[in-house]
């Protein structure tokens, strides 16, 4: 019977992979389409999370397995019927932040209910202030939808709907994406019905059952095989006017893990605080990586990590504090988690990278200071943007990739089709990745502006401004965040501030620390840097001690076309 398991078990990842990929076909937002900025699940009858999309976000998927609890709750067992599609974009109860639409849908076969199914996608705009630091409750950061029922026995919410589009930027955008939700769940619950004919089963409870104790046990197991131990970590990072504290206590017990996030700075006033669902997420996704990163991620694989954080702390901040920007610092969580594992087992956790990813969203208009064209018009433009990751005990960091969030990089071309958006440049940023061992990977640089007869406000999310990535056993730090206009005005790393027209926005990302001590580079690799334009001769010579000599070698090599 366990063959046929397994075989079950890898026909409902390609399931909820199927469902990813039909919202990604189907979204309106470049969030989505572009970026991946989603997740998908499938859930047994109980609302245990039993299979994750590949593509996806932890930051989605992990808070998204606590979610459907919370929807059982709320609308209540008796009152689920087939045809019913719910909706929530409560951060509290969902994905941490009202930019964050999750819908659930219960799933039926032949009358019986058998589990659910589940998935988030971040849209461009809901409302309010618009994506961005600013607010001072969540009550200013956009539309509230509580968990309710989107479709009632297949009859939508006219009502909803309305509402929605009131009260949005976007409301077409929105609409559409909320319509692709619902239909990529309907797409994984076909799929699932398939499956359940194919092998006969009226329910799920066998697969469940052998899903989550097989997950549950090898979880537990890598557990049992580390070291007994205890370990603090600590960061400070930028904050929105005042630095903030990042601390974690780490305990490995025999069966279970605990994360203790006390010491942890207090809410902030800005709306860059963290709802305990998403610190949650993004501190198991921080020590299953590191232990389990093989296991299925699954409600019983995630069980064994033990998460808290003091109540009024800004990793768990109560409503109704500002959280639109929670990802900002809730990307920084694995890098506090880790500067304590590195502790517990060193020469295996990577150096400190980026983190949070470099977002900024324009909310473009016709210019103000003179008359406008006549096609000037008004657009929200949201991209999506990596620093360097850090530097691996055995691999260098990788370039302008987005860990933890596995959130891609959005074209250029696409970001530029959304709205009257110009992206003048985006390249690797030289010399951003700290020296080490191995390297931290690059950052990039970008210069964006808007087309003839626009002005702007810019959103900017950007973390490790004066706190840079840092380096692991001698590994230097990475490069810094920095921003400002073309003219040399310094813009602040949060906020919406304003770019007249005319005025470009010129943004150097983060790189990756190092890790190890810079000197026992393989001088192979240093040359391989520099003739790729990684490195500058200026850090080949004073970070890696290569002789003058040595570096006219290797760019002429590299003119010619002999390293590559």
């Amino acid at each position: 019977m366990s063959v046929s398991y397994q075989v079950m078990w890898n026909r409902l990842i390609s399931v909820v992979e199927e469902q990813a990929q039909a919202l990604v076909r189907t979204a309106f937002s470049t969030s989505v389409r572009e970026a991946g900025d989603l997740s998908a699940g499938v859930y047994d009858a109980e609302g245990q999370m039993l299979a994750q999309a590949v593509t996806g976000t932890p930051g989605h998927v992990n808070a998204m397995a606590d979610a459907v609890a919370h929807f059982i709750r709320r609308i209540g067992r008796d009152n689920m019927f087939e045809g019913d599609v719910y909706i929530t974009n409560d951060p509290w109860e969902g994905t941490g932040h009202l930019h964050d639409i999750t819908v659930v849908t219960p799933s039926f076969r032949n009358g019986a209910f058998v589990g659910f199914f589940a998935c988030t996608a971040h849209i461009v705009d809901i409302g309010g202030r618009g994506f961005g630091a600013d607010a001072n409750s969540v009550y200013e950061e956009g539309l509230y939808i509580p968990i309710m029922k989107f479709a009632d026995r297949g009859n939508v919410d006219q009502t909803l709907i309305r509402i929605v589009r009131g009260n949005v930027r976007e409301p077409d955008q929105l609409v559409g994406d909320i319509y692709a939700l619902a239909t990529c769940n309907e797409i994984g619950h076909r799929r699932l019905v398939d499956m359940m004919q194919e092998f006969g089963l009226d329910d799920l409870t066998g697969i469940a059952t052998y899903i989550l104790d097989n997950s549950r046990r090898a979880t537990i197991e890598r557990i049992a095989a580390l070291p007994r131990a205890q370990a603090s970590g600590q960061m400070e990072i930028d904050g929105y006017d005042t630095p903030i504290t990042l601390s974690v206590r780490l305990e490995v017990h025999d069966d279970h893990m605990i994360a203790d996030f006390t010491g942890t700075s207090g809410v902030d006033k800005k709306g860059i605080n963290v709802p305990h669902v998403y610190t949650k997420a993004y501190a198991c996704y921080a020590l299953k990586c590191a232990i389990a990163p093989e296991i299925p991620n699954n409600a019983a694989s995630l069980a064994p990590f033990v998460i808290s954080a003091p109540e009024g702390s800004i990793l768990n901040a109560p409503h109704p504090a500002p959280v639109a920007l929670r990802h900002v610092i809730g990307h920084l969580i694995p890098d506090t988690v880790y500067e304590a594992l590195d502790q517990i087992l060193p020469g295996q956790i990577p150096a400190e990278g980026a983190g949070s990813l470099c977002n900024f969203q324009v909310s473009l208009r016709p210019r103000t200071d003179a008359p406008a064209p006549a096609d000037a018009v008004r657009s929200e433009v949201l991209m999506f943007n990596s620093g360097g990751s850090g530097a691996r005990p055995t691999l260098d960091g990788m370039n302008a990739t987005a860990f933890p969030s596995g959130v891609m990089t959005m074209p250029a071309e696409a970001t530029e089709h959304a709205g009257p958006v110009i992206i003048w440049r985006k390249e690797l940023r030289p010399d951003s990745g700290g020296a080490g061992a191995t390297r931290g990977g690059l950052g990039q640089y970008m210069e964006v502006g808007a087309r003839e007869g626009q002005e702007f406000d810019i959103s900017l999310m950007f973390d490790r401004v004066d706190h840079p990535a840092r380096g692991r056993h001698g590994g230097q730090t990475g490069g810094p965040t920095t921003v400002a206009l073309d003219d040399g005005t310094k813009l602040r790393g949060k906020g919406k501030q304003f770019v007249p027209h005319g005025r470009r926005v010129m943004m150097a990302f983060p790189g990756g620390a190092g890790y190890g001590d810079p000197a026992a580079r393989n001088p192979e690799q240093v040359k391989r840097d520099l003739a790729r334009g990684y490195i500058s001769a200026e850090s080949a010579a004073s970070d890696y001690g290569m002789s003058d000599t040595e570096i006219a070698a290797v760019q002429a090599a590299a003119r010619k076309g002999d390293i590559e």
